[in-house]
């Protein structure tokens, strides 16, 4: 059975409800751009990568399974649908991170920041996390992007956990404020940007998570 239901926003703060038709929300935010649609690849059944894998070969690492596989090709669906395409699809080195992307969108540009944080140190894992903060800050207003990246990644950069093929919506807290006062009174553009500028006003670490999207 497809699972296409769209969950609400994680924070807990008096954020406006989400209007009845919640996948038009997250449409919205995306067709307003200036985010990013960041995924925890599709299902891969498994803890972390065996003992001696390497990038360079797939057969060494932790994979997608069938389920997985049918995962990632749901959620291109759900995108073509809308007829929604992003500008950029970015992607961790790590070939189930490749294969949701590739599966899904039909491309994926490998990005190191965004591979997996495990046995890195902390300097590395600070600059990966500045890297993808300033990549965020710069998606312009009408574009959005794609990210497909890993659990801990995710964790490390919003504060809050996400399931296989789980997406955030993500934008700079700027960006956020000023979708919330452009978007017309009433419209699901502005449920959407009120939303964000709900979630602007939340701690964290600097990272607004405007929804959570479940999209397979």
């Amino acid at each position: 059975m497809q699972r296409r239901q769209l969950l609400s926003t994680g924070f807990a703060l008096a954020a406006p409800a989400w209007p009845a038709r919640a996948g038009d929300a997250v449409q919205a935010l995306l067709l307003q751009g200036g985010v990013v649609i960041a995924f925890r690849h599709a299902l891969a059944p498994g803890t972390f990568d065996p003992e001696g894998f390497r990038l360079d070969d797939c057969r060494t690492q932790r994979n997608l399974n069938d389920e997985g596989r049918a995962q990632a090709r749901r959620i291109g669906q759900w995108f073509r649908d809308r007829r929604l395409v992003p500008a950029q699809v970015r992607t961790s080195p790590w070939c189930r991170c490749v294969d949701t992307a590739t599966l899904a969108f039909g491309r994926a540009e490998r990005w190191p920041a965004l591979a997996s944080p495990r046995g890195s140190a902390d300097a590395e894992k600070a600059e990966r996390m500045a890297a993808l903060g300033r990549a965020l800050a710069a998606v312009p207003a009408r574009r959005f992007e794609v990210w497909v990246t890993h659990q801990f990644v995710l964790q490390d950069l919003t504060g809050q956990p996400t399931q296989s093929a789980e997406a955030l919506v993500l934008r700079a807290p700027a960006m956020a404020a000023a979708g919330a006062m452009a978007a017309p009174a009433g419209s699901v553009a502005a449920s959407a940007a009120a939303l964000g500028a709900a979630a602007a006003s939340a701690p964290g670490v600097g990272v607004q998570v405007l929804a959570r999207a479940v999209l397979y």
